[in-house]
């Protein structure tokens, strides 16, 4: 019995230089995000307060609220790139979900502000004035401004994997539309239209109010540690599953930390594989989900004897005649290979195929040739009576038990003494290297 944990890896570590450039190129797109909507929020505020242009205020609010959850997304970049430290040994990544809420909170109390004034507005008409030639500037070069942002937010998003910033990429988009409502807004109350400055204001801060609610229920779901991407959940168990010596993948657990992810998850392998073994096939799973997944900070793979009793098993014979099959004496030289499956059950054994040996005729090597193409069966245990040394070894690696087959014995006959505990298992190869090329 083993239970084994393994965290950061030596390519994790190799790959945190490139993560913290990531991180950092991140940190500036959103700074500069930060600070053009900063920018365009007091224009859009001075000018509707001048102008006496309550849409063109209530647009300053709401690119007031994108500034807000821009911010977060700068400082928590900001934060992910920090070093861990003994007294936060996890990273400070969770600061930026911390710091959304808060937010969002805020987000949401001004929407909500907004909503008052925009009811009191439904009845309001303005009094006749010149052309509002500034505030449509302003609103035109919102909508250029929001178009650009989104697509250097979003292409640099996905490139490092932020969610945060691929999230500030479609609220950017969402401000086109915005600005364009704003824009049509302005040009109808110059019309005097009844109602319009009070509906666009209301439709305005419902915007503000929804992204408000959805900083701070996405913050509390992270907060919380719940399943934020059940396909990535289902994509890593089966791919780990297909990793040779797995034997199964169970409770796959992601946790959004900030702009990363955290992965735990179980794996089950055979009972007889040495703690070594065991450990090495936990770096192999954590090497493939690292080297596929960018966005993972870390991976903690646990380790755990199999508890499926169905075995898979090989064995050379020297013709096809289903369990009667009589086993050949050389591993690499016999013409057939039956594969099994054999149950908890006595007398539960499947025969999964036949496999023609298309090797036999090979000078040197045959044996190895011959693993190469039945290991596509994940097999867990070999029957055989001589073994070279590169084989054993190679089959090893392969998870693969050993155990001796007398020779001229029926493949019923064998199957029989395995479930008596009658057959010796072979530890160590039954011939030397220089003697390979006699077997395989």
């Amino acid at each position: 019995m083993f239970n084994i944990g393994t965290t950061l890896t030596e390519t994790m570590e190799n790959g945190k230089e490139e993560k913290i450039k990531e991180l950092t190129k991140g940190q500036r797109v959103a700074f500069i995000a930060t600070l053009v909507t900063l920018i365009l929020a007091v224009m859009k505020g001075a000018i509707g307060y001048l102008f006496d242009s309550r849409i063109l205020i209530a647009d300053a609010f709401h690119s007031g609220a994108d500034l807000l959850a821009i911010f977060a997304c700068w400082f928590g970049l900001w934060m992910a790139s920090r070093k861990k430290s003994a007294r936060f040994p996890y990273g400070l990544y969770k600061a930026e979900t911390l710091v959304s809420f808060i937010i969002g909170v805020l987000i949401a109390w001004a929407g909500i502000e907004l909503l008052k004034e925009g009811y009191h507005k439904l009845s309001y008409i303005a009094d006749p004035q010149a052309f509002p030639a500034l505030p449509v500037t302003v609103s035109i070069l919102s909508i250029l401004t929001a178009y650009f942002i989104a697509k250097k937010e979003r292409a640099v998003g996905r490139l490092i994997n932020s969610q945060s910033l691929i999230a500030n990429a479609s609220e950017s988009f969402l401000d086109i539309f915005t600005s364009i409502v704003v824009l049509t807004g302005i040009l109808l109350a110059y019309a005097r239209i009844p109602f319009i400055e009070g509906f666009i204001i209301i439709l305005i801060s419902l915007l503000i109010l929804k992204l408000g609610i959805k900083n701070i229920w996405t913050s509390l779901l992270i907060l919380m540690d719940a399943n934020l991407d059940p396909e990535l959940q289902s994509e890593i168990e089966e791919k780990i599953n297909n990793i040779y010596g797995v034997k199964g993948v169970s409770e796959v657990r992601i946790r959004q930390s900030g702009p990363l992810k955290m992965v735990e998850c179980k794996i089950a392998t055979s009972p007889s594989l040495s703690l070594y073994k065991a450990h090495e096939l936990a770096d192999t799973a954590e090497e493939f989900i690292v080297k596929n997944y960018k966005h993972i900070e870390s991976v903690f793979i646990h380790v755990e004897p199999s508890r499926d009793k169905t075995v898979s098993a090989i064995i050379p014979v020297k013709d096809i005649h289903g369990l009667d099959s009589i086993v050949h004496g050389h591993f690499g030289r016999a013409p057939y290979f039956i594969i099994l499956r054999l149950g908890d059950e006595l007398n539960d054994i499947e025969i999964e195929d036949f496999y023609y040996n298309e090797f036999i005729h090979e000078k040197k090597h045959a044996g190895i040739k011959v693993i190469k193409a039945v290991i596509k069966y994940k097999i867990d245990v070999l029957f055989t009576s001589r073994i070279g040394e590169i084989s054993f070894y190679m089959l090893k690696n392969n998870f693969v038990d050993i155990y001796r087959a007398e020779a001229g014995l029926s493949v019923r006959e064998i199957i029989a003494r395995y479930r008596n505990n009658q057959i010796e298992r072979i530890t160590l190869p039954t011939h030397s290297s220089e003697e390979t090329h006699e077997e395989s």
